[in-house]
């Protein structure tokens, strides 16, 4: 079962402890249990978005009860996001539109939590100003996720080729998405291209070292190489990176909406948590540049 559990993760390395111990495992069981029974991942991921935003709902009232419903209720949503990757990869039904679809819930629940803040302020102040923060924070959370996601998928691409396959450059998402007829999908993709795009621009340095790579190695990325990125970045994420992530960020959301002071977290998210983005991009992108510099001397 230790084998099949690790299986269902992307990988050990990118997991924070919280996940590791708590999320994945839960995660694990339910989808062992469900994995014969025609539930698709997407059905678990259109479902998390439901629960989620219940609990944007219950976060407009400023109430111990209804506070404590709402964080259940987000745990519970995560429960269902770590579901649909560990289905997915039980069953072997990875797909685009699945990795897509799961991260567009996510910013769906924050959205909506978002807007239940700046409703449950401008009631209680009689002011609709609390929106701007609420729109800045949501554009932030945006931002900051998209990094985190990239990052973490980036490290799969140097852990090994099987797991690099979700690693995707804007090249290739353009190219995928030319061949789709118009509809939903092709949507998916527009937004994904878009997504995609901005990773790049705001990491120039990581593009260079990911050409460079390429040009001389392929995809027979030495192992030493592979090795070298893997530990420095993983060490990157445990300092900064994973305070972006969904249990960085909901630990302190918990806390505020627990005291009632909930215009706390619009500032954390807007300075805080812009400034680990900013200092985590500068961190990775130097990294990058030694490790450019590194194979330039090697070969």
């Amino acid at each position: 079962m230790k084998k099949e559990f690790e299986s269902s993760l992307k990988s050990v390395e990118t997991e924070n402890a919280l996940d590791l111990y708590f999320y994945r495992p839960i995660g694990y069981q339910v989808a062992r249990t469900i994995r014969h029974t025609g539930i698709t991942p997407n059905m678990v991921t259109i479902l998390s978005v439901f629960v989620g935003a219940g609990s944007g709902y219950l976060f407009y009232f400023n109430t111990l009860t209804y506070s404590l419903m709402g964080i259940l209720l987000m745990i519970l949503a995560n429960i269902l996001d770590c579901v649909d990757g560990q289905l997915a990869r039980l069953t072997d039904r990875k797909s685009e539109i699945g990795r897509i679809l799961d991260g567009v819930a996510g910013d769906i629940w924050f959205i909506l939590i978002y807007v239940a803040l700046a409703l449950q302020l401008s009631h209680a102040y009689g002011t609709a100003w609390f929106f701007v923060p609420a729109v800045i924070s949501g554009v932030s959370h945006l931002v900051q996720a998209n990094i985190t996601d990239y990052y973490k998928t980036l490290h799969l691409y140097f852990e090994s080729k099987e797991k690099g396959r979700e690693f995707q450059n804007l090249e290739k998402v353009r190219a995928q998405q030319k061949t789709m007829k118009t509809g939903l999908y092709k949507l998916f993709y527009l937004l994904y291209e878009a997504y995609t795009g901005l990773q790049e621009r705001l990491t120039p340095v990581l593009q260079r070292l990911l050409k460079k790579i390429h040009a001389r190695f392929g995809e027979d990325i030495p192992d030493a190489i592979r090795l070298d990125f893997r530990r420095q970045s993983c060490r990157l994420m445990k300092r900064y990176i994973n305070y972006m992530t969904f249990n960085g960020r909901t630990i302190i959301l918990f806390l505020v909406v627990l005291s009632g002071h909930v215009w706390i977290y619009f500032i954390y998210e807007t300075v805080v948590l812009n400034f680990v983005l900013l200092l985590s991009i500068g961190k990775h992108e130097k990294m990058c540049g030694k490790i450019s510099e590194a194979i330039a001397e090697n070969t």
